[in-house]
Order: structure tokens, then C-alpha cells, then sequence
């Protein structure tokens, strides 16, 4: 079964507060979600997997009356964002919760973990069964 595991970053700015952070900090984040992203590949797991840009770069588009593109933002008055996914193949929905639970662990300032919220989802591969 697919999952996509969406982590949520808390925002104050419209901005990610890893902004704030030291460098090594940063770097001890990113080498955790590197590590991560390797043992997810080597176990066969790993689909996808990116980190997004911020909520300062970020637009809702629609579609006007003639199609052109429409849009709006930024949203800086947002609580929190997404910040990246991974989309994982596993054998059950236990699985997909340890691995988001392993991703909330992240370290972030003074090298303490996250906890960061990651939202779980099944990517679905058709419809349900009973719709028509």
C-alpha cells in the first residue's frame, strides 16, 4: 500500500523558522532526512520524497473566465505549511506510522527533536468500491 507522509512545519513569518537556525543545526537536519531517505530506499520503500519551497513562494491559482491563470498570495498569516512529503510503499498502515513517527524526530535547534506533526495518507489507486 502507498502512503504519503506530509510534514508540517510551524510558520510565524510565511517562512520556516529554520531561517533562524545555525548551520549546524541545519546540517544536522538535513543529514537526518538524507539518513532517512537512504534507509527508506535501501529497504525498498522510498517512492518519492522532496521538501517544498516557502510559503513566501507560494501561489493558489485558478483558472479565469477565459483560463488564464488567476492568482493569489502569499499566505504569511498561515500557522503552519507544508514543507515536504515522501510518498512510501508499504506493507501496512502500522508501517507508514513508524516511519512518520521517525520523521517527527528530526533535530532541529540545540539538536532536540521536532516532533513535528506529519500527516498520513493513503494514496488511494481508484475509486472505492462503491461509487458507480
Amino acid at each position: 500500500m502507498k502512503y504519503m507522509l506530509l510534514m508540517n512545519a510551524p510558520s510565524k513569518t510565511g517562512d520556516w523558522s529554520v531561517a533562524t537556525w545555525s548551520q549546524d543545526e541545519i546540517k544536522a537536519m538535513v543529514s537526518f532526512m538524507k539518513r532517512l531517505n537512504k534507509d527508506l530506499s535501501e529497504a525498498g520503500e522510498l517512492v518519492s520524497a522532496e521538501g517544498l519551497g516557502t510559503p513566501g513562494q507560494a501561489k493558489v491559482v485558478r483558472a479565469g473566465k477565459d483560463g488564464t491563470p488567476i492568482t493569489d498570495g502569499v499566505f504569511p498569516e498561515t500557522k503552519e505549511f507544508l514543507a515536504g512529503y515522501w510518498i512510501i510503499d508499504v506493507d501496512s498502515a502500522e508501517r507508514a506510522y513508524a516511519i512518520a513517527a521517525r520523521a517527527s524526530t528530526a533535530p532541529g535547534p540545540g539538536g532536540k527533536p521536532l516532533n513535528m506533526p506529519i500527516e498520513v495518507r493513503e494514496v488511494m489507486s481508484g475509486p472505492p468500491v462503491d461509487v458507480p
